[in-house]
């Protein structure tokens, strides 16, 4: 069979003669032939399956780096191999999407003029506060508690810290991050970026704690919405209507490993390397850059859970979605959570900071 020229391969394949002459250069996408005198490409019929994969691929956002792999992986009879690539990164786009999907949402109001955007910190049109509390303990195998936490009337924040001097590196980040319990009325975007802020704040305070590191996951509450700032695998949920989210995502090898269909999150739940950390504040500059950062709108009856793997680890969801259903306090909560994980034995410290969004005459 006769070889396609650079247009007819592209129309067969989808993709522009630009595109292919690109993927030549990038070693993607090669032609079999390449005319001496005049440089003109030509393709043999076989490669349209690999060129239609590509345009498949480029449709959903996949980098071009991460095409060449899926691509080989596939050319090599590989194609679960192929498809796990596929799946993990649709993976990511997905927890990006989220995160910029509230971002939107919180820009349309702005931009539109919505007077929640103008409430004071703790009043908004619907009258609406949080009632906290947060608790953390050793556990009853570990002889230090190198968790910190912290609860005010609009910061909640929970760290997990590690390597030699854990507990300061944990307490030093969420020292840095208790000024915005102080900060003055403001919009949510404002306090979002201050959120950011104390992040490298509080990665630069861990810098003093040498071998060190430590995870944190903290909620401020704007007066009409939450926003969130994570990294590491502290954890976020949100129990409203009865159904409990997990909001945050675990920056872990055994997280990525299920993102990439490697794992069950059955078989995650007891893998060995499952508390080894992809991202956490160690003090190196690029770690406190580009947080996890999300905004939640309030609505009244939404419980709140900040909390270490200390408490995940060892107690199921399920009793977690029982414990904040039944709680008629945030204190009630976050002491029965911890019951819970010592009736489980509490290998590690446990740490559990919790808010109640509640209409403002009930405080």
């Amino acid at each position: 069979m006769g070889l396609l020229t650079i247009g007819a391969f592209a129309r067969a394949s989808r993709l522009s003669a630009k595109a292919l002459r690109r993927y030549d250069e990038l070693g993607l996408l090669r032609p079999v032939r390449v005319d001496p005198s005049n440089g003109y490409r030509y393709y043999a019929q076989d490669q349209l399956e690999r060129a239609r994969l590509v345009a498949w691929l480029r449709r959903i956002g996949m980098p071009l780096a991460r095409i060449g792999a899926v691509c080989d992986l596939y050319d090599a009879s590989d194609a679960a191999g192929a498809a796990r690539e596929v799946r993990a990164h649709w993976a990511r786009v997905e927890a990006d999407t989220a995160a910029r999907r509230d971002l939107a949402s919180f820009l349309v109001d702005h931009l539109s003029g919505n007077p929640a955007e103008t409430d004071t910190t703790m009043t908004t049109a619907t009258e609406l506060t949080i009632r906290y509390a947060a608790v953390t303990d050793r556990g009853l195998v570990r002889e230090t508690n190198q968790d910190a936490a912290y609860a005010g009337e609009r910061l909640l924040a929970v760290a997990d810290g590690y390597g030699t001097s854990g507990a300061g590196a944990g307490a030093a980040a969420v020292e840095a991050l208790r000024p915005l319990d102080d900060l003055p009325a403001g919009r949510a975007g404002d306090l979002l970026n201050a959120l950011e802020d104390a992040v490298v704040r509080a990665n630069e305070a861990v810098r003093g704690h040498e071998e060190s590191g430590t995870t944190l996951t903290a909620m401020l509450w704007t007066g009409s919405r939450l926003a969130l700032v994570h990294v590491g695998d502290t954890r976020a949920y949100l129990l409203r209507d009865g159904r409990l989210f997990r909001v945050t995502h675990d920056h872990t090898v055994v997280q990525a490993m299920v993102d990439e269909g490697r794992l069950t999150p059955e078989e995650a739940a007891s893998h060995p390397q499952r508390a080894l950390l992809l991202r956490a504040l160690d003090g190196a500059e690029e770690s406190g850059r580009h947080p996890e950062v999300r905004l939640h709108e309030a609505r009244a009856g939404d419980r709140y859970l900040l909390c270490s793997d200390g408490l995940t680890a060892v107690v199921p969801e399920t009793e977690i979605h029982e414990v904040l259903s039944a709680a008629p306090t945030p204190r009630a909560a976050a002491t029965g959570l911890l019951a819970r994980a010592h009736a489980a034995g509490a290998p590690d410290n446990t740490t559990c900071a919790t808010a109640h969004v509640v209409p403002r005459t009930t405080r």
